[in-house]
């Protein structure tokens, strides 16, 4: 009897439509708002940048599968996907030990398949991934938010005070996704783990010659990750990892001495040819929050978590952490979760995939930018296996274009009586 009223007041509360609101308008941002308002909540979205600064932004994204299919469940995948270059393969290199490996979207098996049913009139449906720029994703989602009566754009403007600990200040929730600096977690009390990387990050788009336009390249090189991503006819982008120091003078060269220094860091396949822009870097570093929401604020995105750049995992988490925020706002708005529940849900969902995507890419990272001697037959092994099986290709494959629940099994989340908190995996402190 108790539970059949309290589902009957959950039923009645849900008449009147919830409402949220949206910390940060970037990319993951954006596609949280959309999302929540599909779900059928009203939103407001907040970001104290101006339009014209979010779309100015220069930077381009990896997307894997599991960013396709949401965006497909969105509407927003044909729109976006003529701004996109479609990679059939990627060529994992040791650059110690001059091996490599090669992974086709075959490697995926049915797996790709069960995540889009129905894509083949899809542009590139058979690509391994894709890289696109933030100015046409941007631009999209603007337009898209602009366009949806249920969202209120606030771009541009004061924050106003921030809500107590734990309150959402009127809104039934509170999202977090602005940024690795987030003011909202720290609002909220929030701390993070942090560890900085001996390695920064260099970008900068290139004319290469002998690139094939549907070829991406992940080199591992001693000092740390190399890619290289197709991004049209004569373009490429690179993300560099190397050390602080390096990347530093990498910046400071001349075009043609700069084309010289990576002509020498690339296979010899790819010869660079020509700029498109000035070389950029910035730190490399690896975070997570403490928690993943505290009352009705959640965490998504940047907000959250950070990763190495190696293997373009941070944007793809990110959309995976709004994807399972509307799966639970679908539950709330049709009564089957009630609203202040939705935190701990969520932060019971999304430690599996967050915990495995950082420890894959640390782990990358940790075995490859060496050449300690101990770990070298080690790698040639995997390299060996992976070049002879299509079943162990899969198995790389498969959690970093489709996050891990392809896999064949499912993760149990030690510590679940800490709602919403880390499991009970460490004590306090560093643990990397």
């Amino acid at each position: 009897m108790v539970r059949f009223f309290y589902a009957f007041f959950l039923s009645f509360a849900m008449v009147a439509r919830l409402s949220a609101r949206v910390n940060g308008a970037g990319p993951t941002g954006a596609l949280a708002a959309l999302a929540l308002a599909a779900a059928g909540w009203r939103v407001q979205l907040f970001d104290p940048i101006p339009r014209q600064r979010l779309l100015e932004v220069q930077r381009a994204y990896a997307f894997t599968h599991s960013s396709r299919r949401f965006l497909q469940r969105l509407g927003l995948w044909e729109a976006l996907a003529p701004h996109l270059s479609g990679f059939a393969q990627l060529h994992l290199v040791d650059g110690a030990l001059g091996r490599e490996v090669g992974f086709r979207s075959s490697d995926l098996g049915p797996l790709a398949a069960a995540a889009n049913p129905g894509a083949q009139h899809l542009t590139s449906p058979a690509a391994v991934g894709w890289i696109g720029s933030h100015g046409p994703l941007m631009a999209l989602l603007l337009e898209r938010l602009e366009a949806n009566p249920a969202i209120a754009v606030v771009l541009g403007g004061k924050a106003g005070p921030p809500a107590p600990p734990g309150q959402g200040a009127g809104f039934d929730l509170v999202v977090a996704a602005d940024g690795a600096d987030s003011p909202t977690r720290r609002e909220q009390g929030i701390g993070q783990w942090h560890h900085s990387y001996a390695q920064a990050c260099l970008t900068v788009q290139v004319g290469l010659r002998g690139a094939a336009t549907d070829q991406a390249w992940e080199i591992l090189r001693p000092e740390g990750p190399f890619a290289v991503l197709p991004m049209g006819v004569g373009r490429h982008q690179l993300v560099w990892s190397a050390p602080v120091w390096r990347c530093r003078k990498l910046e400071s060269l001349s075009d043609t001495a700069f084309l010289d220094a990576l002509a020498g860091a690339l296979p010899e396949l790819l010869q660079p040819e020509v700029l498109f822009d000035r070389p950029r870097s910035f730190p490399v570093a690896l975070q997570l929050a403490r928690r993943l929401h505290r009352g009705s604020t959640v965490l998504v995105g940047d907000s959250a978590h950070r990763c190495h750049p190696v293997g373009g995992q941070g944007l793809n988490l990110g959309w995976r952490d709004v994807q399972a925020l509307m799966d639970l706002a679908e539950k709330a708005s049709a009564g089957r979760l009630a609203p202040h529940r939705l935190g701990a849900a969520y932060g019971r969902r999304r430690w599996p995939d967050v915990l495995l995507t950082l420890a894959l890419t640390d782990l990358l990272v940790r075995l490859f930018s060496n050449r300690q001697p101990l770990l070298l037959p080690l790698r040639a092994l995997a390299l060996v296996g992976l070049r002879h099986s299509a079943a162990l290709r899969r198995l790389a494959l498969g959690p970093m274009t489709l996050g891990p629940w392809p896999l064949p099994f499912r993760f149990s989340v030690p510590g679940a009586g800490n709602p919403g908190g880390m499991p009970a995996l460490s004590p306090p402190g560093e643990p990397w």
